[in-house]
């Protein structure tokens, strides 16, 4: 880009003084630049120079080359030349913006806009004007920090953003809500019905709920839920929001918010409920410890104690009186000692020490050791059970287990019926189930459900009771890795649900 030297200064010949003079009112810089001869002309500028460039009319009009050895900046000299020849090499808009530095004002931010005219006599007028768009420059920049923290902060939260436009029913999802799904992190806007039919669909009436009660006007729109990835698994999310705009009816017709994945804390949580049970299962075993040692035990001690201070007093007919009841002292002692020798191991032996058994063929041992009990009470047994299932387990368990509610069924068989045991096989929700069920007593479960299964807790008035073989076959089973049910009405029986847990 070439400037003509000593161009004359321009007499506004031709500009009538009230045209001038409005044009010296305007804020923007106003020009006249004319191509002629391969070369630039400033044929004339407005008063408004003085503002923009800090120079006056008659110093520009004078030496256009003031304006890129004392204002602009360096890095811009080369583009500003460059737009402008292709501007008017291609008749078309010259719309530049640069950087100048002025005596008073400091950096400022500058836009030039002019348009081409051909001329008759092959030379180019190019008629614009030139604005500080400092302010403007500055708002943008503000704007554009913003919204990098804002994006930075959507994605250090790991949160993604939804725009739900009910009037059309479609929503946009920003790139973040995309990555949760695992898809490519791309915004895009497709019907609303994409997401919908995403979640979980035991969480579709609770997430409705919510959005009815939270897309309303003052309120907040809050929900967890599940969503199907792209993997087919689900992930928990937490979907906050509001409804920003609303019809003449107060009908929402616009609602924003965000996404953001709670799995991880889904599963803290998951995992803390199961420590909790576990830790509820504890304090209830060191309750029944706390049983034997703090009453049994020292009943035991006490009560031996007490006859040894005696004997060591007593005539030799009163000791020789006296050792039956010492006796019956030292077999209590033994058998609580036992319950709670047989406790500790239950607990404590390894769990992988199991093996594939056939379960009908167990079951048919303990039928065989029962075999005179269950003639004598003329038991009727019925046996559902397929030859060849078979279950993972530890052997000693298994047998103590079928000879633990076996036994029972037959101890509290109705005298007012014949009894009868029902054996039954079945899978529920892929894991295999034994239903023991009898026709016999049957316990009030309304009453003795949260205790059914203590130490030392029994039901009936039964003199062979003691309330241990319940407990300690409970402990087997969910040392197994299983777990029991119960469903009893009193005088109609028992049924006992046993789960094997088959994973390793």
């Amino acid at each position: 880009m070439k400037f003509s030297e000593n161009a004359p200064i321009e007499d506004c010949t031709g500009l009538s003084t009230i045209y001038r003079k409005l044009l010296d009112l305007a804020p923007d810089l106003l020009f006249k630049l004319v191509w002629r001869d391969n070369a630039y002309k400033l044929e004339f500028v407005n008063e408004a120079i003085n503002n923009i460039y800090e120079l006056t009319a008659e110093e520009m009009m004078s030496d256009h080359g003031i304006l890129m050895r004392e204002r602009v900046l360096p890095g811009y000299h080369h583009m500003m030349k460059e737009t402008l020849e292709i501007a008017r090499t291609t008749n078309t808009k010259w719309d530049f913006e640069f950087r100048v530095k002025l005596p008073r004002q400091g950096l400022r931010w500058v836009r030039v806009v002019a348009i081409p005219e051909l001329c008759a006599d092959g030379s180019m007028c190019f008629y614009g004007r030139v604005c500080d768009i400092t302010k403007q420059k500055e708002q943008e920049e503000k704007l554009h920090m913003s919204e990098e923290r804002f994006k930075f902060a959507i994605e250090a939260a790991g949160e993604g953003i939804w725009d739900w436009d009910m009037v059309n029913n479609t929503t946009y999802f920003s790139g973040q809500a995309m990555k949760i799904l695992g898809r490519d992190e791309e915004e895009i806007t497709v019907s609303s019905d994409f997401w919908k039919s995403r979640v979980h669909p035991d969480d579709v009436k609770a997430r409705e709920a919510a959005k009815r009660k939270g897309l309303r006007k003052n309120a907040i729109y809050e929900s967890i839920y599940r969503v199907r990835t792209e993997e087919g698994k689900y992930r928990w999310l937490l979907s906050r929001g509001r409804a920003v705009e609303f019809d003449e009816n107060g009908k929402p017709t616009r609602a924003i918010g965000v996404h953001k994945d709670i799995t991880q804390f889904k599963q803290k949580e998951l995992d803390l409920a199961n420590t909790i049970n576990i830790i509820g299962n504890q304090n209830n075993r060191l309750h029944n410890f706390a049983h034997i040692v703090s009453h049994n035990l020292r009943s035991h001690a006490g009560n031996l104690k007490m006859l040894l201070d005696i004997f060591k007093a007593a005539t030799q007919e009163e000791r020789e009186e006296m050792l039956p009841h010492l006796e019956a002292i030292s077999d209590g002692l033994t058998i609580t000692i036992s319950h709670l020798k047989d406790l500790v191991e239950i607990q404590t032996e390894l769990k992988n020490e199991k093996a594939r058994l056939n379960l009908r063929h167990y079951l048919k041992n303990i039928l065989n050791i029962l075999h005179n009990e269950i003639k004598k009470h003329a038991v009727n047994i019925e046996i559902n059970i397929p030859l060849d299932v078979t279950v993972n387990y530890n052997p000693a368990y298994l047998e103590s287990i079928l000879l633990n509610f076996t036994t029972n069924a037959i101890k509290y068989s109705s005298s007012e019926r014949e009894p009868m045991i029902s054996y039954d096989y079945e899978i529920i929700d892929g894991q295999k189930v034994l239903s023991i069920s009898d026709n016999g007593l049957g316990i009030d479960l309304k009453r003795h459900k949260n205790s059914l299964f203590g130490m030392y807790k029994t039901f009936h008035k039964n003199q062979n009771s003691r309330g241990i073989g319940l407990f300690i076959t409970k402990n087997q089973i969910e040392a197994m890795g299983g777990k029991v049910e119960v469903f009893s009405e009193p005088d109609k029986g028992t049924t006992f649900k046993i789960y094997f847990n088959e994973e390793d």
